[in-house]
């Protein structure tokens, strides 16, 4: 086994014991932090496979901003124990019957996929490079790229001038 194969292995059990945690915690603050380490994990994947942008906007967006705004929605709810409805066996049950029916779904439409026996080259060739994205960008889609920053740069001045007061 080489380097590669300890380092997918590795992260493809982090991501899959973060994604159990996140649905099996009872403290929601817990869940969002376990669903941080599964997005780390998921950028160790998509750097493996050569794509090191999305990697990087992987971690700045979903692991940075987006859990942010989780956290903060969660600590404004105040979310305890005494609040909490109590759930009857029904909704349990039917819970149940419904994550049932999901896996039936879900092992149906794999079971007529094919396994292709081309496996993924990691860390050859140039796609999903920075380097190439950036040249594209500011050679091929330059005129879009400078009117979409201008249009952000004039939605900022928006909210700013909106959230003013007199």
């Amino acid at each position: 086994m080489n380097i590669t194969q300890i380092l997918f292995w590795l992260l493809s059990v982090t991501a899959l014991f973060g994604a159990m945690m996140v649905v099996t915690s009872r403290n929601p603050v817990y869940s969002v932090l376990w669903l941080i380490l599964t997005f780390f994990s998921i950028s160790g994947h998509y750097i493996l496979l050569n794509a090191q942008f999305l990697a990087i906007v992987n971690i700045i967006v979903y692991a940075g901003a987006i859990m942010v705004l989780f956290l903060f929605v969660i600590m404004l709810m105040n979310l305890n124990k005494n609040a909490e409805p109590t759930r009857g066996r029904w909704i349990k049950f039917a819970g149940a019957i419904s994550g049932g029916c999901l896996l039936l779904v879900l092992v149906a439409a794999l079971r007529s996929t094919e396994v292709s026996s081309k496996s993924v080259q990691v860390g050859v060739g140039e796609i999903g490079l920075i380097k190439n994205l950036g040249r594209e960008l500011f050679t091929n889609y330059v005129v879009p790229f400078e009117i979409s920053s201008i249009l952000f740069l004039s939605a900022m001045i928006g909210a700013v001038v909106i959230g003013k007061k007199d």
